[in-house]
Order: C-alpha cells, then sequence, then structure tokens
C-alpha cells in the first residue's frame, strides 16, 4: 500500500494499471497530444491501438503504475515501455509520466515516478531512459534529476508540432537490482 499523500486536501492511492482503466488513461494522454508539446504525438492513438500496446507492455513484465482519487478518477500514471524493439534492450526501459491538468504540483509526479522506478528494479530492469521535450517540459526534468536521472543529451530540432520545431532532452537512471 502506498503511503498517504502529502496534502490532506488531495488524496490519492497508487496501483497496477488495468486494462478498464485504459480508457481514463487515454483521456488523460489525449489532453497532452491535443494541447501540449510534452508528447510529440500529434493524433491521440485509438483506444484499439493503446489496449495493444498495455498488453505487449504487460506481456514483458513492464510496471504500468496509476494514481486513483478516493472516488476512482484516474489523477496520473506513469510506465515502462520499450526504449527499442531489438532483443538486446530488453533490460532497458524509456519511462513516462503523465498527470492530470488539476494534480500537478501536488508531489503526484514524484510519487508515481518514485513508484515505477521502484517496480522497475524489482523487474530486473537495468537501466531507465527518460525522453523529455525541451520546452515546455521544465517541471519533469526537474522531477527526473530529483530522483537521479542524469542528463545523457540533447537533440535539437528533432519533431514539429503546432507550428514550431521541438527538441528533446534524454535523461538516463541506472537501476539496482532487487
Amino acid at each position: 500500500m502506498t503511503p498517504p499523500s502529502p496534502q490532506p486536501d488531495f488524496s490519492y492511492s497508487l496501483r497496477e494499471a488495468t486494462r478498464e482503466d485504459l480508457p481514463s488513461i487515454l483521456a488523460l494522454y489525449r489532453h497532452y497530444v491535443r494541447n501540449s508539446v510534452v508528447t510529440f504525438d500529434e493524433k491521440p492513438p485509438t483506444l484499439r491501438a493503446f489496449r495493444a500496446q498495455f498488453d505487449h507492455n504487460q506481456k514483458l513484465g513492464y510496471p504500468f503504475v496509476v494514481a486513483h482519487s478516493p472516488s476512482g478518477d484516474i489523477l496520473g500514471y506513469a510506465r515502462a515501455q520499450l526504449f527499442r524493439d531489438k532483443a538486446a534492450f530488453r533490460h532497458t526501459v524509456e519511462s513516462t509520466i503523465y498527470l492530470g491538468p488539476a494534480s500537478t504540483g501536488r508531489g503526484l509526479g514524484r510519487a508515481l515516478l518514485t513508484e515505477l522506478i521502484e517496480r522497475c528494479e524489482q523487474a530486473g530492469i537495468r537501466e531507465m531512459i527518460a525522453v523529455i521535450a525541451d520546452s515546455g517540459a521544465e517541471a519533469s526534468l526537474a522531477l527526473h534529476q530529483k530522483l537521479g536521472f542524469v542528463e545523457t543529451g540533447r537533440m535539437g530540432k528533432v519533431g514539429y508540432k503546432f507550428e514550431r520545431w521541438i527538441g528533446i532532452v534524454t535523461m538516463q537512471k541506472s537501476l539496482r537490482r532487487k
């Protein structure tokens, strides 16, 4: 069970995501696709495609954590997914974290990413990679740095969305074996 959330007026619990959560998770993700450059997706995936990706990552044993309110609403999520589709990368994952707009700035991002790191360590994952937009994601960069990720590279102007060029920052964290 997760520790109580840090703010008494903001209560949540963390647990493994289920297929039943996917419509709510996808709705949260669609907000970012349509309104930000923190994802380079220009069109939200279909629920069918999202389910297929979820099933594949579950088969590989990669963690997917959701935060939910006492009423069951999904407040945010963090997941590990394939870093690259080559067998040699099987012990390396890319981390992804998204929070509902009303859940930012409340410590939830830190709780989700910390939980994801712990679950990846338990699963035998050795390396986590974060690929973060170089603009509009300053809080994500700071969070990853606080949790021990180190910057490993930058690429400018590799994505084009909303009539502007966006770069990426890559960060990496080596995990302990549990």
